[in-house]
């Protein structure tokens, strides 16, 4: 065959299929789908699995040129449990995803998890105030404390491992819960609008290896929850006493009592749009001392 008669086969506009509108929108799917999940693996530990499996893809590549039948065996009978191994050991990442997944607004519009969400809830200008007060009050005598602000995410699992309190919220209440050597003050403290739901409550803890040595189990509890939920953490170091909060996988240290003023008054607003928190990257990581 020369190149006329192959252009006349493959290349002529005969041999173009016909894309048709479902065509276009699978393309386009597709096109996000993958799109999300090498941003995903870029942000976990599973980009350092990606790379070793391109380094083990060009040795079958070279098995296969050289026709290393055994390396090539090896390879085929390993690469059928290989996978299931995979799916167990980053099951943590692969549930965060599907967390991630269900929490965008997308799903959450066309589908009602959670009956909580048609819930009022009351988040008054005197319980941002209470807040404000009981974490710079507990922060001047460096008393260690971690407080959860529910937003759309139910926090039911979380709330369940703690001890119910279902009362209102006051900063003599926060105070009294994380004082030292009380009962209470070990874990995290849940807040729903303006109720403090429950105390002394488990919080997962952040595996990001991005997080300074220097944080403690505080803070990294505070991470942890902001990463599997939409959740607004604050914590207060028992080290130094600065106070920082937490949003969608991030900290933000040492933030002044007007900025946690102004974050937990974007949290009144009833669209809660989460885009707004991202112009405050950067900001509060003072790189100081030791935040336990």
């Amino acid at each position: 065959m020369n190149i006329s008669d192959f252009i006349r086969k493959y290349v002529s506009l005969d041999s173009i299929p016909d894309i048709t509108k479902t065509d276009i929108a699978e393309i386009i799917i597709l096109s996000f789908v993958i799109y999300q999940l090498m941003v995903w693996i870029k942000k976990t530990r599973t980009w350092m699995l990606v790379r070793g499996l391109a380094v083990m893809g060009v040795f079958v590549f070279v098995a296969f040129v050289f026709r290393m039948n055994t390396i090539l065996w090896i390879f085929k009978n390993v690469f059928s449990i290989g996978v299931t191994a995979l799916v167990i050991v980053f099951h943590p990442e692969l549930r965060k995803a599907m967390e991630q997944l269900g929490r965008q607004n997308l799903l959450s519009s066309v589908f009602s998890f959670d009956s909580t969400k048609d819930r009022q809830v009351v988040f008054s200008d005197r319980i941002i105030h209470e807040i404000v007060k009981a974490s710079f009050e507990m922060g001047k005598v460096k008393t260690g404390a971690l407080m959860v602000i529910e937003r759309n995410t139910p926090l039911g699992e979380y709330e369940r491992t703690g001890i119910s309190l279902d009362s209102l919220l006051s900063s003599q209440l926060l105070i009294n819960i994380f004082e030292h050597n009380t009962p209470l003050h070990d874990g995290a403290v849940l807040i729903r609008g303006n109720r403090i739901l429950s105390a002394t409550c488990y919080l997962p803890l952040s595996d990001n290896l991005l997080l300074s040595k220097e944080l403690g189990t505080r803070h990294r509890a505070a991470v942890g929850i902001s990463e599997v939920t939409d959740s607004f953490t604050i914590v207060v170091s028992e080290e130094t006493g600065f106070v920082s909060v937490a949003l969608e996988g991030e900290l933000y240290r040492n933030v002044s009592p007007a900025e946690l003023e102004e974050r937990l008054k974007l949290l009144q607003e009833k669209s809660q749009d989460s885009r707004k928190f991202k112009l405050w990257k950067g900001r509060g990581k003072s790189g100081r001392k030791t935040d336990e």
